[in-house]
């Protein structure tokens, strides 16, 4: 749990152009596996996450991926 200055009931972080995006998504740099997935956070100001939704449902972090 936590608190951050730009997320509230009614305030957001401002929103990068990755949003909605499709793309490709690898783990440990394994080029051979990939996921499709859609970009559903892309924080431009703090805190700063970008959340992936890959295709089997899974929600990722961009720190725990390699995508393009």
């Amino acid at each position: 749990m936590g608190v951050h200055q730009n997320v509230s009931y009614n305030k957001f972080p401002k929103q990068g152009s990755f949003l909605g995006r499709e793309v490709r998504v690898c783990f440990n740099y394994d080029t051979s596996k990939t996921l499709k997935g859609k970009v559903i956070r892309d924080d431009i100001e703090e805190p700063l996450l970008m959340l992936i939704h890959l295709e089997d449902g899974r929600v990722i972090s961009s720190t725990e991926c390699q995508y393009s």
